[in-house]
This record gives C-alpha cells, structure tokens and sequence, in this order.
C-alpha cells in the first residue's frame, strides 16, 4: 500500500509540474462542467438541438470570460455579465431582420468590448461576454419569435456556469497558491534530477549534450512556475509577512538551484579557468506559450554546451558521488509529510547542509568543489522551502550545520517587514496613446472591413470573418503580436477543418456521440490554450464542424468557407492594425525594454545599499531586495512576449530577427546576475555583514546612470521625428555612456592583493574557502564576498554595454568594452 502510494504521489506531482497550480486542468473542468450541467438540464426540458447548442455556447463563454482573482468578485462578475448578455441577445434578435442596424451594433459592441479592457479583469470579461453572445444569437439566428426560450437557456447556462465555478470545480486562490507551491516543489526535484543525469554523464557525447539542454529547460520552467507563484500571492496570502517570506523563499530556492546548474557543465567538462564560463549566457524562456519555442531559445551550440576535453564525469569518484548526493537532494525536496520518517534522511539533511560550511567537501577539481558548495545553499534553500510550506518538523537532534542553518532562516523570518511600498500612478498613458485605446479602433475598423468582406463569401456566414478578426486582437498589443496570431489562426484552422470532416463523416448524424466529440474538444481548446494557440484554433475549428453536424447543415463546403473566412478575417485586422493608429512592435519593445533598465536600476540600488551599509530607513527602500529582483523578471517576462513577433522565425528580416535574439539573451543572462546580487545582499542584510569596499558605490552609481542613459535613449526616440534632433539626441546619449571604474582592473587589484586568495578568478570563487574542514578567517571570507559581488556587477556592466550597440548607442570606449560579452554571446552580423 505504501508503495502504490509513493507511485501515486511521484506521478501526481509530475502532472503538478506540467500544469503548476492545475490552472489549465481547472479552467478547462470549469467550462466543461458548466456546458454538461447546461445540457443536462436543457435535455430534461425537452429544448431542441439548436437551443442546446446555444445554451453550450453561452455556458462556455460565462466560464471563460471570468479572470477575476477573488471568487466574491467572479461573482459580481458573472451576475454583471447576465444582465449584459440578456441585453446584447434581446437586441441582436430583435435586429435580426435589419442587416444593416446589426452590423453597426455589432462594430460597436467590438469597439467597446475591446476599449473597456483598460477597467481590468471585470473590464475584460464583460467586453467578452458582449461580443461573444451577440455572435452566438447571430450563430443560432436568433428572432423575436425564439427570444423568450433563448433567455430561458441564457438563464440556465449561467446557472450552470455559477455552480460549476463555485461548487463543482472551486478553485479558491488559497487553493491555486498552494498548487502552485507543490508545482515549484515538483518541478525543483526535477531540476536537481536532471542535474543528477548530467552528473552521471561522460563529456562530449551525445548523451551528455542532451542531459545539459534537458536541465536547461528544467530550470526554465522552474524560473516559470517562480513567477506564477509571485503574481499571485497578493490573492493568495493576505497576510503580507507571510506573502514576503513565501517569495523569499521561492527566490532563494530557484537562485540557488540555477547556480548549481551553471557551475555543474563546468565540473563536468573541466574547463580550464582562464576560458569564460559559456552557461552564463544560456537563454532562459519566462513563460513562453510554447515549448519548442523555449527549447530553441534555450539551446546553445553543442561545443558551448560540453566540451570534448577532460575525464569522463563517470570515472571519477567525485562526480558519483556528487549524483549520489543529488539524487539524495532530489529526496529531500520531495519528502512532505511532517512527521514521517525516511531512511537517514535525518542524516541525508545535515551532510548536505554541511557542504555549505566546506564539511567533507572532496579534495578535487576547483570547479567539481565549487559544484559542492553550491549544492550545499541548495540544501539550506530546500530547508527554507520546507519550513514556509509547513514540511518540516520540529528540530530533533539537529547536527551544528542544520541547526545553524535552521537559525539563520528562523531569524530571516522575524527580520521580514510587512510594510509595503505605493505604486507610481504616475506616467499613464491618456487618450490615443493607451494600447487599449488604440486597438479599439483597429478592431473596430477590421471588423467593419471583415464584415463587408465576409458578405461578399456568404450572407449566412460572414460572422466567422468578424469573429477571426476580433479574436487576433485579444492578448495583443502590437501590429506584430497581430500578425503572428492570425498566422497561428489560420493554421490550426485548417488542420482543424481536415479533423472535423473525418469525425463529421464518423458520427453520422448521431447528437450524442456528436455532442461528446464536441464537449472532449472544448476540453482541449482550454487546456491547451496557454500551450499553443494554433492547437487551440485546431480544437475550436474541430468542434464547430461537430456543431454543424447537431444543426444538420454540415458539408465540406461549408468548412471551405471556414478557411477563407478565416484568412479573410486576419487579413482585416492585420491591415486595420498597420493602418489604422499603428503600434508598432519596435515602439512596444522599446517602452518594455525600458521598463526592464529601471528594475534593473531599482534592484541593483537596492542592493548595493544593503551590501555597502547605507540602506535608507524611508518604506521605499526597506522593501525586500529579492522582490525588486523579482519585480525585473516580471518585466522580462513581458519583454518576451512583445519581443516574440521580432524572434519569431517567420519574421523575414533576419538581421532584426537576430539583434532582437541577441537583445534578448544578454538580459536572460543578466537577469541572474540581478538575482544572485539580491542573494547576497539579503544574507549580508539578515547576518549584518557590510562589505568595506568603497568601490562597489562607485561601480552601482556608473552602472545606474548607464542603465538610465539607455532606458532615456528608448523612451526619447519617439519623441524625436526629425533626424537631426535624433542624431543630436544620439550624441548626447553617446557622450553619456561611462566604462570607468572598470569592474575588471578593481577584481584584478582586489586578486593581486590577497595572497590567501588562490581560486579561479573566472570561477565562482567558492572555492576559495579552504581545504573543507576549516572555517575560513573573516577578512578572507569578506573579500571573497566581494569579489563574488564585484563578478556579478560586471557582467551587468557587459550587459548595459553590450546593449549599447543594437540600441545604435556605440561610442568607442563602449565598444571595447563590449567585446568581451561579444565574445560568449555573437553580435549578429
């Protein structure tokens, strides 16, 4: 029984980790429930197939519609959301008969379906649930004479979307956090698995290139699951103390398992200390859509990766014995019962908390022993996990490094402060310069062109064409976002209508059969919809041909008409989004982009206050380092998706295509430099440990103004037109740029001064601390702190310089001293 119950917990927490917080399956469970309850009770009442159909319609959109945090506000929501489609369905019946007063109704509930986006989530929903009713009465051709049925089933199909959603499928944001949590656990014993493999692995084969992209893309999908956990945490923990030390926590688990990441490729290909460290560019993807899409970022070329130099990992007893402590590490992540025993886990526990202190630390390569080290603060970090999850016991004969350990974060936890910074409202954009604004009256304008154009196809079944041009607007905010969109429209589309001609064909007519079939794909559509939006448009296509079966009007030339409608209705918004009050993909990416430079300055100011002593008492500045470092991966994470339609592999200019890959990289690497920063400078914070060097002030201070001077450049070019204001502009910003002091003389001096210091400049200069069995002295462990901190700081330094050229700011000082991150990462041709 105990066995069959490991399996059924090792096998939930792998669904955990491919779903985090099961919000797919949720969401997908929710609009499936609701359309059964609808059907179900439309059957009992003897409706025919054509209400059914409607009243399936209607509970889908009731359920999806809702993106309200709260369940108190999804229900204000949908009872909002009644009135509004009662109203839109009385009309669009009554109009039925009045082509022309339709279409104009109908531009105009796109219009404002789009504009009220601005009012958030309630906004959003209700704007859906407008455009998507009326086309439903459209759809079902809804008329005076079926209104009062069709307001029996519109009240029927809400009913059942409430008791769905607040019954059946509850999912409170308590519950979703404490999914998500379990997610991050799974996935973190996943990572260390996969570190593990590469451990196990002989350098330059095959198979060890596939266990180092294997844990690349672990991590990343670690890094994923960080920040679904850090948006909602407001919902899902009220009590700001405790929202701050979950996130603390989660920050320092993901940092301290992406640095045993980066420094395991090392330890296992041997690579000579003089030559730079390729995983510190290796690409990570926040929360891109699709997987392939985050493997190809994530790859890198295959002699970067591993390589063929140096021992096989196998042979050498350092490395069995580092992936047998993993695959213990990976136990100790997983073990979640308070109170239940395991064999030596105890034991397991205080020997990997001891390598953080260099215990039983093996006499070997300097970067095997740094490997040590660092799975040492992973294991202090899962400890961490364990004791804000409520996964750790009481301490029992705790061994000095566990109880050290467990003391240490214990006193993190009263330190926290619950006091939280305001939001800057400043700076909003007003009038035609908000997004939402703008493409109201793109759509506005494609719809109207898509419905002209649709006429002109069919007079029975120009809505596809509206519909197709509304739903590329949803989710975009940018002419390219459009345009990638309607690609993946198109495509699942078609591939869709060859899917629903063969079930079509297998179903002969029969409604239950069809009815399944259609209910299974709405299934699909939802839990694939955050995958890919081309299987989601594969779904929805399969199932309307399963709709047109129930209705008896199903044949093949009909889903022809599907495709060109389709195209026709994705042309429209493409060519309303490039004529129309265009926002251009450059402009989005720059104001992202610039939005990135500013976390980037707040954390590293942060930091730097905390590192050097000078931290201000004022609320602003007592927030949590980690969090500012947090708040930039979130701005990242947007600069991803702006960014997709200029990396996007469709796009025909390669050269931007390429500068926007490098752009991209640059900040993926230097995004865990900013966390790692965070890391020491919490625990300098919390151990009251204050690094005596001036220089790190000065250092801060260029790389703020550097960063300030780009993120300036990015925000003043729209407002420069005229070229020669431009150019002005451009000299101004050229002159700015700063290179001194230079971060690598201030390491080399700071090397060249301590004789005690005989590590890996290069390194991670953990190993650095002594033979395994001593403690180090203080002024040495300082100074290895520092240069640590000095490591980190430049290469953001490279990274802010590195940037200088595709921004077009590339003065010659800047340039020489951005080869060096050239060098790792290629600037395009």
């Amino acid at each position: 029984m105990r066995r069959i119950r490991t399996a059924w917990d090792e096998l939930w927490d792998r669904f955990s980790a491919s779903d985090p917080g099961l919000l797919r399956l949720s969401n997908a469970c929710t609009v499936v429930a609701a359309i059964l309850l609808t059907l179900l009770a439309l059957s009992l009442l003897g409706m025919p197939v054509t209400l059914m159909v409607a009243g399936a319609l209607a509970a889908m959109v009731a359920s999806f519609a809702i993106s309200d945090p709260r369940p108190s506000d999804q229900a204000v929501t949908l009872a909002l959301g009644f009135c509004v489609a009662a109203a839109v369905m009385a009309v669009g019946a009554e109009l039925f008969h009045h082509r022309s007063a339709s279409d104009v109704l109908f531009v105009a509930l796109i219009f404002t379906a789009v504009y009220i986006r601005r009012f958030g989530p309630r906004g959003t929903g209700l704007g859906l649930m407008s455009f998507q009713l009326y086309f439903v009465s459209q759809f079902t051709r809804a008329d005076p004479a079926t209104l009062p049925r069709m307001c029996t089933v519109l009240a029927l199909a809400f009913a059942a979307a409430a008791t769905a959603r607040f019954g059946l499928v509850r999912a409170t944001p308590e519950r979703t956090l404490d999914r998500l949590r379990r997610a991050f656990r799974a996935r973190l014993a996943a990572t260390v698995e996969a570190m593990a493999e590469l451990a196990g692995q002989r350098p330059g084969l095959p198979a060890a290139d596939a266990a180092a992209r294997l844990l690349q893309r672990r991590t990343a999908r670690l890094h994923q699951c960080a920040l679904l956990i850090q948006a909602r945490l407001e919902s899902g923990l009220p009590d700001a103390r405790a929202a701050a030390l979950v996130e603390r926590r989660v920050a320092e688990a993901e940092i301290a398992a992406e640095r045993v990441g980066r420094l395991l490729p090392r330890a296992v290909q041997r690579t000579p200390p003089d030559e730079p460290n390729p995983a510190d560019y290796a690409l990570r993807a926040s929360t891109g859509n699709s997987t392939a899409i985050a493997t190809a970022r994530l790859r890198l070329p295959d002699p970067l990766l591993l390589g063929l130099r140096g021992t096989a990992a196998s042979d050498d007893p350092t490395m069995e014995r580092l992936t047998h402590e993993l695959h213990r590490l990976r136990t100790l992540v997983l073990r979640t019962v308070p109170g239940t025993q395991l064999a030596g886990f105890e034991q397991t526990r205080d020997r990997l908390l001891g390598y953080r202190d260099g215990v039983h630390v093996p006499q070997a390569d300097p970067a095997v022993r740094d490997v040590y080290l660092a799975l040492g603060e992973l294991a202090r970090a899962v400890l961490g996990l364990r004791m804000a999850f409520g996964f750790e016991t009481d301490p029992q004969d705790d061994s000095p490094h566990t109880a050290r350990s467990r003391e240490e974060l214990e006193t993190e936890e009263l330190s926290l402060s619950a006091e939280e910074s305001e939001p800057d409202g400043g700076g909003e954009a007003t009038g035609l310069d908000r997004i939402s604004t703008r493409l109201a009256f793109q759509v506005a304008a494609g719809s109207a062109l898509a419905i002209l154009g649709g006429e002109l196809l069919s007079a029975q079944r120009w809505y596809w064409a509206v519909l197709t041009c509304w739903v590329v607007f949803i989710n975009t905010s940018s002419t390219g976002d459009i345009l990638i969109k309607g690609y993946r429209r198109l495509a699942g589309t078609v591939a869709g209508v060859l899917a629903g001609g063969a079930l079509a064909s297998l179903v002969n007519g029969d409604p239950r059969v069809a009815f399944g079939l259609a209910i299974a794909c709405v299934f699909g559509m939802f839990f694939t919809a955050a995958l890919s939006y081309a299987l989601m448009s594969f779904f929805v296509t399969t199932m309307i041909g399963l709709l047109y079966t129930l209705l008896g009007i199903f044949s093949p030339g009909v889903l022809v008409l599907r495709i060109e409608e389709t195209a026709l209705g994705a042309a429209c918004g493409f060519l309303a989004a490039v004529f129309v009050l265009p926002v251009r993909a450059g402009r989005h990416t720059d104001e992202r982009l610039a939005t990135v430079l500013d976390r980037l300055r707040e954390a590293l100011s942060l930091a730097a206050e905390q590192l050097t002593g000078e931290a201000r008492s004022d609320a602003l500045h007592r927030l949590d380092v980690l969090h500012a470092a947090r708040e930039m991966d979130s701005a990242l994470d947007s600069l991803h998706k702006s960014m997709e339609p200029l990396t996007h592999p469709v796009n025909p200019l390669r050269i931007r295509r390429q500068r926007a890959r490098y752009i991209v990289r640059l900040l993926d690497g230097c995004a865990y430099h900013v966390r790692s920063l965070a890391a020491i400078a919490e625990s300098a914070s919390d151990n009251s440990t204050v690094i005596a060097e001036p220089s790190i002030t000065d250092v801060v201070q260029r790389l703020d103004h550097n960063a300030a001077t780009l993120a300036d450049y990015l925000r003043d070019a729209k407002l420069h037109s005229s070229t020669r204001a431009r150019q002005r502009k451009d000299d101004d910003n050229r002159s700015a740029l700063q290179t001194e002091p230079s971060v690598s003389e201030l390491l080399n001096c700071l090397h060249s001064g301590n004789d005690d210091l005989n590590g890996d400049l290069n390194g991670d200069l953990d190993s650095d601390l002594g033979d395994g069995s001593e403690d180090v002295s203080p002024p040495i462990a300082e100074t290895l702190t520092t240069m640590r901190v000095l490591r980190h700081l430049q290469r953001v330094d490279e990274t802010l310089l590195g940037l200088a050229r595709p921004l077009g700011l590339s003065p010659a000082a800047a340039d020489s001293a951005a080869d060096q991150v050239n060098q790792r990462v290629p600037y395009p041709a």
